[in-house]
């Protein structure tokens, strides 16, 4: 007998255990760990209600409809936009695409900022390790990373989405390894958080669910 799931119980993410955070993650601008969950268990609910509607019409699951990175997009823009709901003194940088994602409210100008060092960087990944930016920052960073189908792999049996750790940082420029690319390349231009900048994250986890393959 089969232990996967099928693709309509795949609908339903797994739950945010409580359980396994960790109160004494050092988190900035009066951001607690409670905040935290309380957007992961948003998004968790927000995936379910959205995958179960999809099912029943026949349209594919979120994470077999979007692409890898867009649908990695969806996760940090939703924490991004919940967090504050929870947290009074951060606030969503108001600046389109503005840096950092999160900013202390009244820090600058009409909580919005094109460029800046005072906040935090929110971003989704599949990925255990290798996070990337844009450039190279001196700025706190927060991933939420994660297990899903992806549309990359269609023939993939079906997972039930689930938070697998948050880590978050503040980082320096020489956390970060610099790709940049060559004079022919249309490869977006990218930095990867390094060796020194990843152990720094990983020592100050703030979820870690443990359980399945990493």
């Amino acid at each position: 007998m089969s232990l996967e799931p099928t693709e309509q119980e795949a609908c339903f993410p797994i739950q945010v255990d409580s359980s396994k955070f960790n109160k004494e993650a050092v988190l900035p601008y009066g951001l607690k760990v409670g905040h935290i969950e309380q957007a992961m268990v948003d998004f968790v609910e927000f995936l379910g209600m959205i995958n179960g509607l999809v099912f029943g019409k026949g349209i594919p699951r979120l994470e077999r409809l979007l692409m890898p990175a867009n649908f990695s997009s969806l996760v940090g823009e939703f924490v991004k936009a919940s967090i504050p709901r929870y947290c009074p003194t951060l606030v969503s940088n108001r600046y389109h695409n503005g840096h950092p994602d999160l900013i202390p409210v009244g820090h600058y100008p009409m909580d919005s900022i094109l460029h800046g060092t005072v906040g935090i960087e929110i971003k989704g990944s599949r990925y255990e390790r290798g996070w990337q930016g844009h450039n190279p920052e001196n700025v706190w960073l927060m991933v939420f990373t994660f297990d899903n189908n992806t549309a990359s792999k269609p023939e993939a049996p079906p997972i039930r989405f689930r938070f697998k750790g948050v880590f978050a940082s503040r980082l320096k420029k020489d956390d970060w390894t610099y790709s940049g690319r060559s004079s022919s390349s249309r490869r977006t231009i990218t930095a990867s958080v390094n060796k020194a900048g990843y152990s720094r994250m990983r020592a100050n986890w703030v979820y870690l669910d443990s359980s399945g393959k990493w």
